[in-house]
């Protein structure tokens, strides 16, 4: 049970900054201002990990790489952490690093779909209860490029936008092929 906990505790502690480097990530590479509620908050705990990888790595195009590559270190060494808690040997260093590397890879693609499908239900949710949110045109600017294909293909029914729905329908698929 302790075990449980401290994993637990990990994979909460280790998940929250690795979606905020995702959202920070996603930012920039939608060019959102920084000047909101949400960028400040992004910026203000994530820049311990981004500030000093900006001296060390340089964005690619539009990817900002001092954001991306620290919430894949974080993953990596979130499934280190989990196999040395759980007791598997580390018998071959360079396999382990290896299959850590690749684990943390595709952990990070499923948190970033995750952070999609919660961007996308909030994004939702808010749109109906109250349109004029501070945060409603971050949350439309990050949710735009997932939805405006679907809306191309989809229309609305009676007035109701259902590429939200769809797009968590495909979320879902893609991360049930993750897994």
């Amino acid at each position: 049970m302790l075990i449980q906990m401290i994993v637990f505790l990990l994979q909460t502690v280790i998940g929250f900054f690795c979606m905020l480097l995702l959202v920070r990530t996603a930012m920039r590479w939608m060019r959102i201002s920084f000047v909101n509620q949400i960028g400040q908050f992004v910026l203000v705990t994530t820049n311990w990990a981004v500030v000093p990888m900006q001296r060390v790595l340089p964005s690619v195009g539009r990817l900002d790489l001092s954001s991306l590559v620290p919430a894949w270190l974080l993953q990596v060494v979130l499934v280190l952490l989990i196999s040395a808690i759980n007791g598997f040997g580390f018998n071959d260093p360079v396999a382990v690093l290896v299959r850590a590397l690749g684990i943390g890879a595709l952990e990070l693609l499923r948190s970033a779909l995750y952070l999609l499908m919660f961007v996308v239900i909030i994004g939702a949710a808010i749109s109906w209860v109250n349109p004029r949110a501070p945060m409603a045109p971050v949350l439309n600017m990050l949710t735009r490029p997932f939805l405006d294909p679907i809306r191309r293909i989809v229309p609305p029914v009676a007035n109701v936008d259902l590429s939200p729905f769809v797009l968590l329908v495909v979320v879902q698929l893609l991360l049930i092929a993750i897994a």
